[in-house]
């Protein structure tokens, strides 16, 4: 079992017609997962600004804010900088390779997460056409799209993929095979998604104890 466990992918805040908790280190701290980014759910479903800010008051350094942006060619550039971003093209309507997505990406300079729902492979690869620097990390990838992933892992030198979602027999191990252990990332969604089956995929793993290792803190990304 990995010694420190980072999830790269957790949401905080409510969740619309649901009843989840808000606080998610009671979760974190019965599965052994030391430290997460956070996304605020009122940047995803509601008002993007409001939950950013939110995320600015938690005061805990097991949780690192990661920011849902939403290009507007009518405001500047964010002056603020996080270790990562999320973007949602689809849900907040706006284009991944438009003029204002571009131009703030290349200002900011940070990693983006991207819900693979939000995007498509042609944007994907698009986006890293233009701007080949970016750090992209896929969340939600699933295990049905392992062709087209393993294509854009191929493609796309700096794109890393969020294992949460591969759950499938053999999935995280032919990825690692073809790519490294380095290019994943553990992650889980929770609480909107399930974070015990990403849990006890990460302690089964048919992988040397150093690549287990690598995939629970961030690969070679966080």
């Amino acid at each position: 079992m990995p010694k420190f466990v980072t999830d790269a992918h957790r949401l905080i805040g409510p969740v619309p017609f649901d009843d989840l908790p808000e606080d998610p280190r009671p979760d974190m701290d019965r599965l052994g997962i030391q430290r997460a980014y956070v996304t605020h759910t009122l940047s995803l479903y509601s008002d993007a600004h409001a939950g950013n800010e939110a995320l600015l008051a938690l005061g805990d350094p097991r949780l690192i804010p990661v920011p849902v942006l939403v290009p507007d060619s009518a405001r500047p550039v964010p002056s603020r900088t996080a270790p990562m971003v999320r973007l949602c093209p689809a849900r907040h309507r706006f284009e991944l390779t438009g003029p204002t997505t571009l131009r703030w990406l290349g200002r900011l300079r940070t990693t983006v997460a991207i819900d693979y729902e939000e995007t498509s492979p042609g944007q994907l690869s698009a986006l890293a056409r233009q701007v080949p620097e970016q750090k992209i990390l896929l969340l939600n990838p699933g295990y049905r799209w392992l062709r087209t992933i393993g294509e854009l892992m191929a493609e796309i030198p700096n794109l890393w993929l969020e294992i949460g979602t591969v759950n499938t027999q053999r999935g995280v191990e032919w990825l690692a095979g073809r790519f490294g252990a380095d290019r994943l990332v553990f992650g889980t969604g929770a609480p909107v998604l399930d974070d015990c089956g990403p849990r006890f995929l990460l302690d089964h793993l048919d992988l040397p104890e150093e690549d287990v290792e690598l995939i629970a803190t961030g690969g070679s990304l966080l």
